[in-house]
């Protein structure tokens, strides 16, 4: 047995992958692009043993003789393996079915045509992968169908979204995103008849079971959260622990995002004051929200708004930080048949073979009912200084275990991204104060998302509550807050962990200019968050106190 952390932590991401090849080979790892996961019960047991296996030999490892890099990644590979086990025992395969990309024939139809089809050996291995699909879809219905024996059923809405969402992909064959790439005559042939005889027909047997049989044992809309599952309660409080790498109580942020939606109020009214011409809340939400100009005219017109924005931010960067991402982000619009169940954008990461960079995928169905208020804020954080920088930069780490380069703890991933927004208003970033407002908005969003997903998965909540809350306290349309809504129910606790992981990260800052003075350099503080890869917030903590202590 391997006890040093380094190999203790490739042991570790060797687990990460087998439990998620996609994801390796999304990442250009090699050896891992013929297989999907494997779904069933006894590998997810024998998962859970190997990964317990693994935290129990870290932590047997002695700190004390470690260097500063060996114990940031004794504790997070102590931590990343207590969150698999967490994520293991929550079993969501069983209940989370929807159109979201998290869930499991959605993430198949969204994240396989991402996947680098540039050698022979690459393509050769995308259809072992397609054939893969009919029993990766057999064995998540199984599991499915384990939930509703036990009481932990879908939420009915949802289950016909996911019955929509493949209806739209098998009503246009044509179109296939899993054929999207470009490829040599031969193999785009052989990948058509795979996707024709042995795909589409997995694909229309899982709509069939999803409309025969979990439809009619779908939870209703005033029973969305998980708390009306059996054992709800915990799990929503594992979930928001995986999510916030803290031990938060659903209770406290809960209030937490009451408090933050108070306090944006006297920012609404200074900003909306110089737009609007009144400081009354209500009153800017009505005119940001309702009128026809401030909507996009057209797609085209809402990606070219994303890529001013994102050039803007990378030509600001070097008087911010003193690590450059190598690679610029691409800007794509998402996928059509993706599109209506999708959130209004999502990033991407790039493979670290350097086939596929970074991509910001900004949503631009219908792109005339969108707000191009909340456009540059998006952009900021999706894409420069936000994911795009994130991750790139980790993945850059060389010096690093690749553990530390690729794994991304929600928290410290989201709450940089909603860092990053307010930090582009300190840029200068953003071209007027209408789209300052827009940064408000995200804020208003964000905090909103501690209270409707506390009040849905641990208080009770309603879709409908959920809903007329994010309508009353955010200025967001209609149509993004039914999508978002639905994401959280589909996704549970993953909305805590932007304002959670922004408040510490702001606390650290305030705690270091605080304690340097005129010693603080911003370029230094956002080296030193960006230069361990993504962390545990606690682990972050001590990564900054420890900087702070040794800067002269």
């Amino acid at each position: 047995m391997t006890n040093t952390v380094p190999q203790l932590a490739d042991e570790l991401l060797e687990l990460v992958f087998r439990a998620d090849p996609l994801y390796a080979t999304m990442l250009g790892v090699p050896g891992y692009g013929r297989d999907l996961a494997d779904r069933t019960v006894a590998a997810q047991e024998e998962l859970r043993r190997r990964v317990q296996d693994i935290a129990a030999r870290t932590t047997a490892v002695d700190p004390a003789g470690l260097s500063a890099d060996e114990a940031v990644t004794r504790a997070m590979v102590i931590h990343h393996a207590g969150q698999m086990v967490d994520e293991i025992d929550s079993r969501q395969i069983e209940f989370a079915i929807s159109d979201l990309f998290v869930s499991p024939a959605a993430e198949l139809i969204m994240t396989l045509p991402m996947v680098p089809l540039a050698t022979a050996e690459a393509r050769d291995d995308y259809l072992a992968r397609l054939r893969a699909v009919p029993a990766y879809l057999e064995t998540v219905v199984q599991r499915h169908r384990d939930g509703v024996e036990t009481g932990r059923v879908p939420v009915e809405r949802l289950v016909r979204n996911t019955v929509a969402h493949l209806d739209r992909y098998l009503a246009a064959p044509e179109t296939d995103p899993l054929a999207r790439q470009e490829a040599p005559a031969e193999f785009a042939a052989a990948r058509e008849e795979v996707l024709a005889t042995v795909v589409r027909p997995a694909f229309a047997a899982y709509r069939q079971a999803m409309a025969d049989e979990f439809v009619p044992h779908g939870r209703p809309d005033d029973k969305v959260g998980v708390c009306w599952l059996p054992g709800g309660d915990e799990l929503y409080r594992t979930l928001a622990r995986v999510h916030t790498t803290t031990d938060r109580t659903p209770d406290d942020l809960h209030q937490t995002g009451l408090d933050i939606t108070s306090r944006l109020t006297e920012e609404y009214a200074e900003i909306g004051a110089r737009v609007f011409g009144t400081s009354d809340r209500a009153e800017i939400f009505s005119r940001m929200t309702s009128d026809p100009a401030r909507r996009w005219r057209d797609a085209e017109e809402l990606l070219a708004s994303a890529r001013e924005a994102v050039a803007r931010a990378e030509a600001a960067a070097p008087d911010w930080f003193g690590r450059l991402a190598s690679q610029q982000c691409k800007i794509e619009p998402v996928p059509a048949a993706d599109a209506p169940g999708s959130p209004a954008a999502y990033y991407v990461w790039p493979s670290m073979d350097g086939q596929r960079p970074g991509i910001y995928f900004a949503n631009t169905y219908k792109a005339e009912e969108r707000d191009r208020f909340v456009s540059e804020v998006t952009a900021f954080h999706e894409a420069v200084p936000g994911h795009h920088f994130q991750i790139q930069l980790a993945q850059e780490l060389t010096h690093l275990p690749m553990f530390r380069r690729v794994v991304n703890p929600n928290a410290y991933a989201e709450g940089w991204g909603l860092y990053t927004e307010r930090l582009a208003d300190e840029m200068g970033l953003y071209s007027s104060d209408t789209y300052r407002l827009g940064m408000l908005a995200m804020d208003s969003m964000r905090a909103g998302r501690l209270v409707v997903d506390t009040g849905m998965h641990a208080l009770g909540w309603s879709r409908q509550q959920a809903v007329d809350y994010l309508r009353d306290n955010t200025p967001m349309s209609g149509l993004e807050i039914e999508a978002e809504i639905d994401r959280y129910i589909a996704y549970p606790g993953q909305a805590l962990s932007y304002m959670v992981g922004r408040l510490e990260i702001q606390r650290l800052r305030a705690y270091a200019e605080e304690a340097l003075g005129d010693r603080f350099d911003i370029r230094a503080f956002h080296d030193v968050v960006l230069g361990n890869g993504s962390l545990p917030l606690a682990v972050l903590a001590d990564v900054v106190t420890t900087w702070v202590a040794a800067t002269p």
